[in-house]
């Protein structure tokens, strides 16, 4: 017999030496799973579709056997598949029914001990929801400045140090502007909420976390009111770039030329908030693909008047950070959280 686990015991069981398998389809799995898990399905998403049909057209008895026949044509391959793990499993579908029950009944009958996850996916998405909401949350420190100015790589090196960091766009999987999905398939609301509960919990007892300044929106996805509004009354460290460092860096994010269709699509849909002789001088350089002009003419004209108009920052909260480079702003940010942890 199987043990069913807690969504609480499910994350402590994920720091050690231990698989979570989603058993849902892969379509299922693509938009949102529980983060580290890997996708064993029972089911293809074409045959998940067909079960589903027969429930609803002749039943709930018809809809098993037929979901009996699939799965039993590929249950040696589906034990192998756990085998080959070599660690403890936990197995979890939708909400913790026929599918997550029948992936722990049948490997346990065949000596692979696996257990399940109470209640699903679901249970766990409800459970790091209510962490979000109930938290204490350590104190925030947030990056922020213009587009261009290498937050997000500051942030990435800093994590690589170590330093408890957060990366916001990462969760979300784009990087906030309108041209920020360009090349990235963007999270939902779902993943963004399952990937931003378990880092808060990790870093419950930090002494500060490194974020970087967002609108409440990023991509598909709001960030939760409550960490919003933590994030709006944290000290801000402004990070100022000279402007030619700042499009040297967007044309190393984004890839423009490998992206041309989708940057030409994003502009049009900013076009007419732009003064009408700056947009044709971008249209005009995005024909000719003079990427490195039609990013400095948006940062001129476009991005940098928007920031300082929404940024309304307490002055108190603020620090800034004048650099050179990217290089020389992770020193300057690392010397600036090496003197708060002293104080």
């Amino acid at each position: 017999m199987f043990k069913d686990v807690s969504p609480e015991e499910l994350y402590y069981l994920k720091n050690q030496k231990h698989t979570l398998v989603d058993v849902r389809s892969p379509k299922e799995f693509e938009e949102a799973t529980i983060p580290g898990a890997i996708n064993i399905p029972l089911f293809s998403t074409e045959e998940r579709a067909l079960v589903g049909t027969i429930y609803n057209e002749e039943g709930q008895d018809a809809a098993k056997e037929l979901g009996l026949d699939i799965f039993s044509k590929k249950l040696p391959e589906f034990i192998k598949a756990f085998k080959e793990l070599g660690t403890p499993v936990t197995v979890f579908c939708w909400r913790g029914g026929m599918r997550s029950k029948t992936a722990a009944t049948v490997n346990n009958l065949m000596n692979v001990p696996v257990s399940r996850l109470k209640g699903g996916i679901r249970n766990y998405r409800n459970w790091t929801k209510e962490q979000i909401n109930s938290l204490p949350y350590p104190p925030l420190y947030v990056l922020n400045g213009h587009t261009g100015n290498g937050k997000t790589h500051i942030l990435h090196q800093l994590k690589a140090e170590d330093y408890p960091v957060i990366d916001l766009e990462g969760m979300a999987d784009h990087r906030g502007s309108i041209f920020g999905g360009i090349g990235r398939k963007p999270n939902n609301q779902r993943m963004f909420n399952l990937l931003l509960g378990e880092a808060l919990l990790k870093y419950q007892d930090a002494p500060y976390i490194l974020i970087e300044g967002e609108s409440a929106r990023i991509g598909k996805v709001t960030i939760p009111n409550r960490f919003y509004q933590h994030k709006e009354a944290s000290p801000q460290l402004f990070v100022h770039l000279p402007i030619d460092e700042r499009v040297k860096n967007i044309l190393s994010d984004y890839s423009p030329s490998d992206h041309h269709d989708e940057v030409v699509e994003a502009f049009h849909r900013i076009k007419r908030r732009i003064h009408t002789p700056v947009a044709h001088e971008i249209e005009e350089a995005l024909k000719n693909k003079d990427y490195h002009t039609v990013i400095k003419n948006l940062l001129i004209y476009y991005y940098d008047p928007r920031y300082d108009h929404s940024s309304n920052c307490d002055e108190e909260l603020v620090t800034s950070i004048e650099s050179q480079s990217v290089e020389d702003a992770i020193e300057k940010v690392k010397d600036l959280l090496s003197a708060i942890k002293k104080t």
